[in-house]
């Protein structure tokens, strides 16, 4: 089952959404939030140490109840757009009365950046940012090709503020959204702090492309696999990563700050290090639906998964599958806790609502959303070194 989104070519003018054939699921908008504008954050949480106040994950969502959501929103669309009011912006609010927590509208442009951002490339500035316990927002991670990285930008810079608009305590989201542009070319003011010194940097958003998965050899003969993101093709390169690895490699498999993506990735990575088998289960509208990997891969090499508050939605599904199927050791503290899966529908102006229909569980039956999943062993600081010594400890699977 493919997990990125398709629309169909056609949609039809009367007010009652249409879903087309072609529609699929979507584990993770938060990664689409995030590389339209050319940055992730690595503590998508917004800094604090647990998960939001839980969600009822374990209770089936009611057929029908996403569907009048959405006819709601198609209605104050509509109704708006008489008026000659925005019709995306009346949405939202019929978005916001529902209740649903991961539900969001996109207007046309962004929602083209969500898919350029599931298949690999988005428009921004190319810098990935995370909350610190005071409040600010600190530098985390530049590609060096982008905007951000020929202006000379590097870890560990504060960012004050982002075309004169302040962002320290201002959450996340918000921040992307200041960043968030459609358009290379376009200009974006960016006010700056390091050692003490504060500037103000003008950097133009480029097309750019992700490397999603990196993979580096341990000094101890160990292969770390990082994986930023679940874009299109990355669960290819998981697989490749692990099937090339010298032999008797044991794997560290780093999720940290891994936002999600497409499900799709997430299933063929796991393929990659079990044989066959079940993965998840979700539920859309009541009916329960399975994902198993494909068989053939490698089940003989140690690994240990690295997650913390970042790691999230599909990346949170390819943990407990591992965890629970016994194939890994996961290191690190606990995940963000995003389990629902979305499904996008057009509406009468041209945006994208895109609204929750259901939750997935991990092969043992634990609920994920509003929970997220606890480490086997609990590390926030100095996770990547408790990780090497487990790898180290660990033998050949039984």
């Amino acid at each position: 089952m493919s997990g990125l989104v398709r629309f169909a070519d056609r949609f039809s003018r009367p007010r009652r959404i249409r879903r087309g054939a072609t529609l699929t699921l979507v584990f993770a908008s938060v990664l689409a939030t995030g590389a339209a504008t050319g940055s992730w954050s690595d503590a998508a949480d917004d800094g604090r140490k647990t998960p939001p106040p839980p969600v009822r994950s374990d209770a089936v969502v009611p057929a029908g109840r996403d569907a009048d959501t959405a006819e709601e929103a198609a209605d104050a669309a509509a109704e708006a757009m008489a008026d000659g009011k925005s019709g995306k912006k009346a949405a939202e609010e019929a978005v916001s009365r529902s209740g649903d927590r991961w539900g969001s509208v996109y207007s046309p442009g962004e929602y083209q950046e969500f898919e350029k951002a599931l298949g690999g490339g988005y428009t921004g500035v190319g810098l990935w940012a995370r909350r610190t316990a005071d409040g600010r927002l600190e530098i985390s991670r530049v590609q060096r090709d982008g905007p951000a990285g020929r202006a000379g930008l590097r870890e560990g810079d504060r960012l004050r503020s982002v075309d004169g608009e302040r962002v320290t305590g201002r959450p996340v989201t918000d921040v992307l959204t200041l960043l968030r542009g459609d358009r290379a070319g376009t200009p974006v003011v960016l006010g700056l702090e390091r050692a003490g010194r504060t500037w103000r940097e003008t950097l133009h958003r480029a097309h750019l492309s992700t490397d999603p998965v990196t993979v580096t050899e341990l000094p101890d003969g160990a292969v770390m696999i990082k994986v930023a993101a679940f874009t299109k093709g990355s669960g290819a390169a998981v697989r490749a990563a692990v099937r090339t690895a010298p032999e008797g490699a044991g794997i560290m498999l780093d999720l940290r700050g891994n936002s999600g993506g497409l499900v799709s990735e997430a299933v063929t990575a796991a393929s990659g290090l079990v044989d066959g088998g079940l993965v998840a289960t979700y539920d859309v509208r009541g009916e329960q639906k399975a994902l198993h990997a494909e068989r053939g891969g490698d089940t003989d090499r140690p690994v240990v998964a690295l997650v913390d508050g970042g790691t999230m939605s599909a990346a949170e599904l390819l943990t407990g599958a591992l965890q629970d199927r016994g194939r890994a050791v996961v290191v690190g503290s606990r995940t963000f806790g995003k389990g629902s899966v979305q499904m996008p529908s057009r509406l009468p102006d041209g945006s994208v609502a895109e609204l929750t229909v259901g939750h997935y569980r991990t092969p043992s039956g634990r609920a994920v959303d509003g929970r997220g999943i606890r480490p086997d062993l609990e590390a926030e600081h100095g996770a990547e070194e408790r990780a090497e010594t487990v790898l180290t400890g660990l033998g050949p699977p039984s």
